[in-house]
Formats: C-alpha cells, sequence, structure tokens
C-alpha cells in the first residue's frame, strides 16, 4: 500500500513540474518571438524595390555573379519585422555588396588602393595618404560593414527560431505534464482485480 501510495504522489509532482516548466517555456517563447520583432520594427528597415527574387538574378546576371544563391522570398517594399524577412533581407545584402565588389568576397580582395584600382597587399605599392600611411581598400571596406549588418538580421532570424522552438517545447511539456496527471489521477496505477478462475467439473465415470 505504501508502495502504490506513493508512486501515486509521484506521479502527481511529476505532472505538476511538467505543466509548471511547460507553462514557463511557453511564455518565454512567446516574450522572446514579441522581443526579437519589437527590435526588427524599431530599425524602420524596408526592403528596395529590387529585392525580389527575380529582379536580383537579373542583376546578379548582369554583373557577372555565379554561384550566388537567391533569398527565400521576396521583400521588396515591405518591413522588416520578422526574423524570415531579416534573413531574406540578408541573402539581399550579400549580392548587392558582391555587386560593388565584383563578385569578390573580403578575403579575396586586396588590403591597400592602388592608383590603377586593382588594389594591392604590397604596402609600398599601395596609394598613400598625405601622412604617409598607406591608403586601405575601400571596396574592401564595405564587406566589414556588410558582416556586421548581415551577422546581426541572421542572429535576429535565430533568436526567432529559438523562441519558436522553445514555444513548442513548452506546448509538449504542458501536454505531457496533463497527460501524466490524467493517467495518475485516473487510476492508471491501481492493480487491476485478478480474474477468478472457474474449475471446471469432469464427471467421474462409474465403476
Amino acid at each position: 500500500m505504501f508502495n502504490k501510495k506513493l508512486f501515486e504522489l509521484g506521479g502527481i509532482a511529476a505532472s505538476i513540474v511538467l505543466i509548471v516548466f511547460g507553462i514557463g517555456a511557453i511564455a518565454l517563447g512567446i516574450n522572446g518571438r514579441s522581443t526579437v520583432r519589437d527590435s526588427l520594427k524599431l530599425e524602420q528597415i524596408v526592403g528596395s524595390p529590387d529585392m525580389t527574387r527575380d529582379a536580383i538574378a537579373a542583376e546578379a546576371k548582369k554583373a557577372g555573379l555565379t554561384n550566388v544563391v537567391l533569398p527565400g522570398g521576396d521583400v521588396a517594399g515591405k518591413s522588416i519585422n520578422t526574423g524570415e524577412r531579416a534573413r531574406w533581407f540578408a541573402g539581399y545584402m550579400r549580392i548587392h555588396t558582391l555587386e560593388a565588389t565584383g563578385g569578390k568576397t573580403y578575403a579575396e580582395m586586396p588590403r591597400f588602393a592602388t592608383a590603377d584600382g586593382k588594389g594591392t597587399n604590397d604596402e609600398a605599392a599601395a596609394q598613400k595618404y598625405p601622412s604617409g600611411a598607406p591608403m586601405s581598400n575601400s571596396a574592401r571596406d564595405i564587406w566589414v560593414t556588410e558582416t556586421a549588418l548581415t551577422t546581426a538580421l541572421n542572429t535576429s532570424y535565430m533568436a526567432e527560431q529559438l523562441a519558436i522552438f522553445g514555444l513548442v517545447v513548452g506546448i509538449a511539456l504542458l501536454l505531457s505534464g496533463i497527460g501524466f496527471g490524467v493517467l495518475t489521477l485516473g487510476g492508471a496505477l491501481k492493480r487491476r482485480p485478478e480474474s477468478k478462475s472457474v474449475r471446471r467439473q469432469v464427471p467421474v465415470a462409474a465403476s
């Protein structure tokens, strides 16, 4: 009897813990998702007219870009107020940057500027400021800004996805706790009564 009562109390306690954790996870998920979207709205980001898949594909082809990954959706004229749109906007920004740098990434571009515009990694051959310091490659510096902005946008997307994951986990915990409680209170741990065996009478043959 003691073990049975102990199991019942343990089942109820586990059910309560699951429900509490589920409600907490749901609240955190909703709050996290709202925080991401509110933060994006504050930036007042709106997609430019060419931020459609068809338009950007035409631009990339005209610029001679190859192996370009097109964003997952169109954001032209739309407010960037969700993690998904932030990710798409970051994709368009990368293509714009590749167009500005002739298809070269940060690591592929020379560090310093030269008079012929080709750039160089040789400090002595670089153009000089009046102070005599080598002039940095301004086209390469575009990637610094692009990387900072796209990282922030992609982080917003990741944060929203984590919030949604937390929301789903919270719902699962809540339902599990409720189900566990129903089974416990409904007597799932009660022992079923043993069925009485019916003895079959075999007639004894008369000797």
